[in-house]
């Protein structure tokens, strides 16, 4: 047999090497990962539900999650979490676009200002459209969320020009604007606060080259106030909710917002050395995985799968090694529930082993994108 350029290349490299013959809770589908994370590097977090759990899991593991809106310390942890304080880094709720991280980071230094301010309940509560679910029961006045936003725009300043590692995953392509001044909203107006008008907003469902734009935008913008900025970037396993591409079924919808947001990914890697990729989503999704690490409902994300991925973070960025579990158990822990409830601690049978209470707990994040389909 002659020589040839695949004799020379590691297991890591061949689909039954890496993929088919392992068990899936040891696929390692991290290529390169060069970035380091230590036990005093700040690492700040935003984007969809799926973004939180690496705050979690971080925070449990003895490193530095930076948060900068915290909430009153007079306030116990169960109204902070409530209230969406630590959720993310800062009280921005779910980031699902790259065109909403770019607004905010111009939000927030003054350079944007969006002619839609607030949304006024029927009960005469006022949202922020931009972050309609953040506060229970709404503010009290408009006068009291712009309050609330002014010290929340100056967290985000501070999250930005102190982080060392911003952590962004993409969650979705498609997204609401307004016709008046192209901002953009987390959920379409009217399902959270706000009336739908179709003469005021249209939908939008971004392409690779202006998913690329926004993020190398937001990029240069970080990297002004902050030189020395690393990021990772991942995309989301969560599948849409609900599509509003006209005559599309969800699965094709997110297929195409997955594969987009991946590839917009990949470009982004390939233009800046201190952007990183890691692959949650192959990690979730992939083959090996043989549909595990999804709940019955086929979109919510199990604990083991959670588990997986951050095992894999911590070993390449950290050098933490953390021992995979029993496929056999893997595959019957309960899923990470995508809620618009605050996180709550399970509930342990008297006697049972803490490995199966573990494998039965929901791990619950916040997701604004759940009241789509809300009956």
């Amino acid at each position: 047999m002659t020589d040839h350029p695949y004799k020379s290349l590691p297991d890591k490299a061949f689909w039954r090497r890496s993929v088919a013959r392992p068990a899936f809770s040891a696929v390692d589908p991290v290529g390169e990962f060069s970035l380091k994370i230590e036990k005093d590097t700040k690492v700040a977090t935003a984007g969809s539900c799926f973004a939180q759990h690496v705050a979690r899991h971080l925070a449990q593991s003895g490193f530095n999650y930076f948060v900068v809106e915290e909430g009153h310390p007079i306030l116990r942890g169960p109204v902070r979490a409530a209230h969406n304080y630590g959720t993310f880094s800062a009280r921005y709720g779910n980031i699902y676009t790259a065109r909403q991280l770019r607004q905010l980071m111009d939000r927030a230094y003054g350079r944007f200002t969006p002619a839609e301010a607030a949304w006024t309940d029927p009960d005469g509560t006022v949202r922020d459209p931009f972050r309609p679910t953040i506060q229970p029961g709404n503010f009290a006045s408009v006068a009291e969320m712009e309050v609330d936003r002014a010290q929340h725009f100056a967290a985000v300043r501070r999250m930005f020009e102190e982080l060392d590692v911003f952590v962004f995953t993409l969650g979705l392509t498609e997204c609401w604007e307004s016709l008046e001044d192209g901002a953009v909203f987390p959920l379409c107006p009217g399902v959270e606060g706000g009336d739908f008008d179709p003469a005021k907003y249209a939908f939008r469902n971004q392409g690779v080259a202006e998913i690329v734009e926004d993020m190398n935008a937001f990029i240069e913008a970080l990297r002004a106030v902050n030189p020395t900025a690393q990021m990772i970037v991942t995309v989301s396993p969560v599948p849409l909710m609900a599509t509003a591409t006209e005559g599309a079924h969800v699965l094709s919808a997110t297929t195409y917002s997955k594969s987009v947001l991946r590839v917009a990914a990949d470009m982004l890697t390939q233009q800046h050395d201190f952007v990183h990729y890691f692959p949650s989503f192959e990690i979730i999704t992939g083959p090996h995985a043989r549909g595990a690490y999804y709940a019955d409902d086929l979109r919510n994300v199990t604990e083991a799968g959670v588990n997986h991925v951050m095992r894999l973070l911590l070993k390449h960025a950290t050098g933490t090694i953390v021992e995979a579990p029993e496929d056999k158990a893997s595959a019957k822990a309960a899923p990470v529930k995508a809620t618009d409830r605050p996180a709550t601690a399970p509930e342990t049978d008297e006697g049972e082993d803490d490995s199966l209470a573990a494998a039965r707990a929901f791990v619950e994040v916040e997701c604004d994108e759940a009241a789509l389909d809300r009956s």
